[in-house]
């Protein structure tokens, strides 16, 4: 077989793998109706979770609770991070800061709705406070980069802190501000009013745990625990 035919099998494999790796062929063919989160009262794929404040911004479904929204890139990951967190309740991937009603993953990944993959995280304040998130997204994001995280280019990508409420957004533009007098790189990640979210289809909920190994060589594959050494290993 000649040198140019190997290449050219090789480039196939290689590029159905990094699809692969990256989630291109997950849910195809599901018709399950997806559910919504046990802690948050929440509506089917394409609809607000729990009734939205004029902010926009949903509510707890426990008294005592509260919400924060995060965009870091793949959901995955950014779901998979806040998890480990002592007094996170609940995540939920899913899709805000655009103007398409009840957006799908495909459209959103495609371009064009606005939307940022995002993270709704549902926490206890007795136990974790909200400036200890922040600090905990600073160190899962690469912050000196916009419409890109790692190996995911483009809009939906973006690094975005929606914030719900005045003490929210003081929190947020002062924990920015610290994390910026660390670096002379200019932090690009943005400060927005939270909107409308939309939960993502079941299938990438609890993505890391249903397809553990698909998951890691991902998160391997794209770089993002290597660059995130870079960024944070050395500043304290």
């Amino acid at each position: 077989m000649s040198a140019q035919r190997w290449i050219l099998i090789a480039a196939v494999v290689l590029g159905v793998g990094y699809y692969w790796l990256s989630g291109g062929f997950v849910g195809l063919g599901s018709t399950s109706t997806p559910q919504p989160s046990s802690e948050v009262a929440a509506g089917a794929v394409g609809e607000p979770i729990a009734a939205a404040a004029p902010s926009g911004a949903p509510t707890p479904a426990r008294a005592g609770l509260a919400i924060a929204t995060f965009a870091g890139g793949c959901f995955w990951c950014t779901e998979a991070d806040f998890d480990k967190v002592e007094g996170v309740v609940s995540t939920t991937s899913g899709y805000t800061g655009g103007m398409v009603v009840n957006p799908t993953y495909r459209q959103v990944s495609f371009g064009g709705t606005g939307h940022a993959e995002a993270v709704e995280v549902v926490f206890d304040p007795s136990v974790v406070t909200y400036e200890a998130l922040l600090d905990h997204y600073w160190r899962n994001v690469d912050p000196f980069v916009a419409d890109r995280q790692f190996c995911d280019v483009g809009d939906s990508y973006r690094p975005v802190i929606f914030v719900h409420d005045a003490a929210q957004r003081v929190a947020a533009e002062a924990s920015k501000a610290r994390m910026q007098a660390r670096f002379t790189q200019r932090i690009v990640v943005a400060i927005v009013d939270a909107g409308p979210f939309y939960r993502a289809e079941e299938y990438h909920q609890d993505y890391y745990k249903k397809n553990s190994a698909q998951y890691r060589f991902y998160r391997f594959g794209c770089g993002r625990d290597a660059r995130l050494a870079q960024i944070w290993g050395d500043v304290s």
